[in-house]
């Protein structure tokens, strides 16, 4: 099993947990979450004037063994109006690149940090991939 969970971040709210969402999915082959502004194939949805994050954002996908990854689709645009950091349990964040893919650890832990480019505003996704 995947769990999500999401909070939007303005910088007034930096640290707030109010408005937190969850979202989970069995590690079942081609099972998929997704995080983004469309509401209607996006399990977590972020505010509709939030430009920054695209219709569909990230894609989780459980692959044939069973083990999760991260996708974050490129849009319309050659360049995004976000930053995407990966961090997982212990370790530094990273940076997902545009259209890039990472691993999940299975049993393991971490953050998907959505953050505008031109504003004090994130996307926080938190995942556990349960063994």
């Amino acid at each position: 099993m995947l769990e999500l969970t999401m909070a939007s971040v303005s910088g007034e709210d930096a640290g707030a947990t109010a408005g937190m969402l969850m979202a989970d999915a069995p590690s079942d082959p081609g099972s998929v979450l997704r995080v983004g502004r469309d509401k209607s194939v996006c399990r977590l949805a972020t505010p509709d004037d939030w430009l920054f994050v695209s219709r569909v954002h990230l894609e989780f996908q459980c692959g044939p063994d069973g083990g999760w990854q991260v996708t974050w689709l490129r849009g319309s645009h050659a360049e995004p109006s976000s930053e995407v950091l990966l961090t997982l349990a212990g370790l530094a964040a990273q940076p997902l690149p545009y259209g890039g893919t990472a691993k999940l650890p299975r049993g393991g832990s971490g953050e998907l940090i959505i953050q505008d480019r031109t504003a004090p505003r994130s996307v926080n996704v938190g995942f556990f991939h349960e063994v």
